[in-house]
Order: structure tokens, then sequence, then C-alpha cells
């Protein structure tokens, strides 16, 4: 049953909110108590229990509550001024006095196909059937298999809603308008692509399309021989998710930037914290932090969130940004911990917050624990392999390292954050004893962010114990203007290096290129 008032729809079986026919995005806690005023709207509701309905009893502050009434009241075309729909009973509650109606919902087997896939929460995509260019009609099975399995591993990337195979295979041979196909399929993002086979070798391209305005968004082209075919399949699927779900999350922060409203909803302040989070920089990181807290406010059970919150206070400590550090360490600890108890099977959440918990509690192995989950939760989610690179760098399996980081940048070559897995296999090369290798990793990761204080030292530390000591005084003098307070000395409280032979290689190549003890 759908609930009908003003210009909107309340659809509670498919958790949807249109508002004059467009889809409004909502976050979970700001819909369900939109849904607990519309259903008890022949009464006025306390607050303890809308806190009892929507929030389950927990402790809610009274800025939350406060937060998420004015949500609700945005999403319907209210305000705290008016109070057209939604009316504050002082000392009482909060009563819904707008006329509704009740309608039967539209038939469930044309739900996904007619806009259940416009969950306004996440960004949708859907990947329909690729073209066999091969020539060979029996190659057609071939390239289902391929698009089965992106359709499988993308299902696996929990801030993505991905459409059904059954529902994209009706496009089969078909020459259709992709802006057509996100209209019909309800989805921002359409994957297409091509098979072409040669003998032995197959080629796949595949585009990602904005189907709003048909603008190509990414294009790549994949070769592999058919020895193996499943391995051949899993292996194109891998890459191919692992290079489009980074381009889907900077498509999306660029349509947020585009919208003048600010934090709207959760999902817009969590993209305009990530879009902050990717420059890397102090007031960057800072702003960051206030988007992510502003997410928690409108969604207290964001796991993601807390996670990002958590890892740019992570970011903060490792480039001397902290202006209290025991304070900001309790908070980032703090948030780490609320992440991955909200998001046990979230990898997201378990990536950030479980790499940030283990920098500042020292507990790597935890930390790694945590970052093999998040992999096994979603194989091709690049940020888990490098931040797992890292922690496995301070625990001294080098070699290991260097496969993960490696792996990282095989599945997102053009990632925003491509600067961190050059940081870190550059540091995991130190500790491996090939210094030179690590000095040019350590040089590419600088020229995409000069700000990065590690970096900086690692430079620093690799120019002097290859001789050029000139050039590492320069890196140090940078590196002392970045942090006055770097010291030698502390050098094992601000990175969780566990190997004594690891951490003297790091300390003696700083010595030589003159920092202090």
């Amino acid at each position: 049953m759908q609930f009908l008032f003003s210009d909107c729809i309340l659809d509670p079986e498919r958790r949807e909110l249109t508002r004059a026919s467009k889809a409004v995005s909502v976050g979970p806690q700001v819909f369900d108590l939109l849904l607990y005023l519309v259903q008890n709207r022949d009464r006025v509701v306390s607050k303890d229990h809308m806190i009892e309905a929507v929030w389950g009893g927990r402790i809610v502050s009274e800025s939350t509550l406060t937060s998420h009434i004015n949500a609700v009241r945005r999403a319907i075309g209210d305000s705290g001024e008016e109070q057209i729909l939604v009316r504050t009973v002082p000392r009482k509650g909060f009563r819904f006095v707008g006329e509704v109606s009740e309608a039967a919902a539209a038939d469930p087997s044309s739900a996904e196909a007619s806009g259940a896939a416009l969950d306004a929460d996440k960004p949708s995509i859907a990947v329909v059937p690729f073209q066999n260019l091969s020539g060979d009609p029996e190659q057609a099975y071939f390239a289902d298999g391929v698009v089965e399995e992106i359709i499988t591993a993308l299902s696996r990337v929990r801030w993505l809603f991905v459409i059904a195979r059954n529902s994209s295979f009706t496009y089969r041979d078909r020459a259709v308008d992709l802006k057509q196909v996100g209209r019909e399929l309800g989805v921002r993002y359409v994957l297409e692509g091509s098979l072409r086979k040669s003998g032995d070798l197959v080629r796949i391209t595949g585009q990602l399309i904005d189907a709003s305005s048909g603008a190509h968004l990414w294009a790549e082209r994949f070769e592999g021989q058919l020895e193996d075919i499943f391995a051949l399949q899993d292996e194109i699927a891998a890459s191919v998710v692992g290079a489009i779900a980074p381009q889907v999350e900077l498509a999306e922060i660029e349509r947020v930037k585009r919208n003048p409203t600010r934090c709207s909803t959760a999902y817009d302040c969590y993209l305009r914290g990530l879009a902050h989070l990717h420059r890397g920089d102090q007031e960057a990181i800072g702003e960051a932090i206030t988007l992510f807290k502003r997410t928690i406010e409108i969604d207290a059970q964001s796991a993601s969130a807390h996670a990002m919150a958590a890892w740019c206070y992570f970011w903060r400590r490792v480039n001397g940004w902290m202006m209290d550090a025991d304070k900001e360490s309790a908070e980032g600890v703090r948030m780490a911990q609320r992440a991955v108890e909200l998001g046990r099977d979230d990898a997201v959440a378990l990536t950030r917050g479980g790499h940030a918990l283990a920098h500042f509690t020292r507990d790597l192995d935890t930390g790694i624990a945590l970052l093999d989950r998040a992999i096994y939760l979603n194989p091709n989610l690049a940020s888990a392999w490098f931040l797992g690179g890292f922690l496995r760098t301070w625990h001294g399996e080098c070699e290991s390292a260097i496969e993960h980081f490696e792996r990282a940048m095989r599945l997102s070559p053009v990632d925003p954050e491509l600067y961190r897995m050059q940081a870190g296999i550059a540091m995991a090369h130190l500790f491996a004893g090939r210094i030179e290798t690590a000095s040019a990793w350590a040089e590419r990761s600088y020229s995409n962010l000069p700000s990065f204080l590690m970096v900086v030292a690692l430079i620093a530390s690799t120019r002097a114990l290859s001789g050029r000591q000139e050039d590492a005084r320069r890196a140090i003098d940078e590196a002392r203007r970045l942090d006055p307070s770097l010291r030698i000395s502390k050098l094992t409280d601000w990175l969780p290096i566990s190997r004594p032979e690891h951490l003297a290689v790091f300390a003696d190549g700083l010595r030589k290129a003159g920092l202090a003890e």
C-alpha cells in the first residue's frame, strides 16, 4: 500500500519517496520517521514514541531528532516555518496533518523495471548484454558469462544498486538508446560492451555511460587467452569492476557538486565528504570530518561515515595536523570502533575503520583481520588491498604488502588515491632493502600530493641512504616545514613500525639527511 499526500508518494514496501514524480533521496532513519508520522497521522506522537519506533529506544540527542524532523520536512516540501504537512505541537511532539490517501502499489512483477532501482540513497547501474563481434555465434555464451560475473561482482559493492540479470538481459540483440535503458530500468549508469575473438585471443571492450546525459564516463579494453574460460571471465570481471566502481563514485561526487543544496541527505553529505577526503590537504580533511559527522547526525547507523571520519583523524595524525593529539586520537578510535560494529558486512567500513583502528591502537593483527574480511566481502575493492598492504608493511610482511599494493593498482589504475598506493609500495621496498626502487615510488607519490609528510620523509631517507646528501637535506627541510616537531625519537609514536630493523633503516636515512634526534 502506498501513501499519497500533497505531490508525494510514499511506498513502504519499496522504501521509496517520490515528489512531483521524481525520486527523493532520504536516509533510512528519515524515511522511517516520515513513515511513522504518516501511519500515525490521527494523533500527536511524542519524541519518546518516535525514538522507540525509529531508533529502537537507543539514546538519541535532541539535535539529532530535530535534524531528522527538518530532513523529513525538506524531503516533502515542507518547512519549520510553514508546517503545512508536519506540525510541531509544543511540549507534546509532532503530528502529520497533511491529507493522506492510500492506494495499492504497482504490480510487483514490474517493480524493478519501473523504478525500484531508483533507490535514492544509492547510485544505480545496469549491465546490458555485451555484443558478440567475433562472427562466431558460439562465443555468445562467453560474453554472457562475463556480464553475469560483472553483475555478481558489482552486487558485492554495498553502496551500488545493481539491476538483476533477468531485467538487463531483456535488451539482448536489441538496438537500444542507452538513455531509454536508463529510463526503463530506472538507473543512473549503464555499462555496455563488446566481445571480439581471434583464435585463442579474446578482447573485451567496456564503456560506462551516464544514462541521463549519454556521456561516456569510462572506457577500457581487456584481453586474455581462452585457455581457461572461467578464469578469464573472473579476471575480466574483476578488472572491469575494480575500474568502474571508483569511476561511478567520482561521477556521483561530481553530480552532488553540481547541486548547490548542501547536505540535503545523508548520502549527499557523505559524497561531499569523500570529495574533500580525496583532496588530501589539511583544510580539506577538516571539512571532510565536518561533513562525515553531519552524515552521522542524519543517519546515525551509517557505518561508512563513521569509518571515513575515523580515517580522516588518522590522516590528520600521520601528517602532523592534530591540534590536540590525545583528544583527536581518542575520537578517531571511537569512530573506528563504531564503524566496525555497525559495518560487520560492509567492506568500506571495515577497510577504513579497521585501518584507522590498527594505526591508533597499534593492534596490527586485528587490523589485518578486518581488512582481510573486507577483501573477502568485496575482492575488487582497491582501498582494502592497499590499506591492507600498509598494515602488512608495518607488520614486516614486505613481499605480501607489495603484492597487495600491486593488486590495488591493477584494480584501479587511475584511482584518486593512487598516491597512497605509491607511498605504501615505496615504504615496503625500503624495508625489503631495495632503496632505489623505494625512492622512485616515493618520488611518484610526492608528485601527486606534495603535502604527504610520510612520503617527504621517505624521500629524504632514501636519498640519504643512496648517497644523495644534498638532495636529502632539501627533502628533510621540507619535512620539517610540514611538521616542525618531527624527530627521530618520535618515529615509533608516528608510524606503527613493528620490526626494529625496519625502524632502524628508516631512522638511519633520516638521521643522515639531517633530522634531529
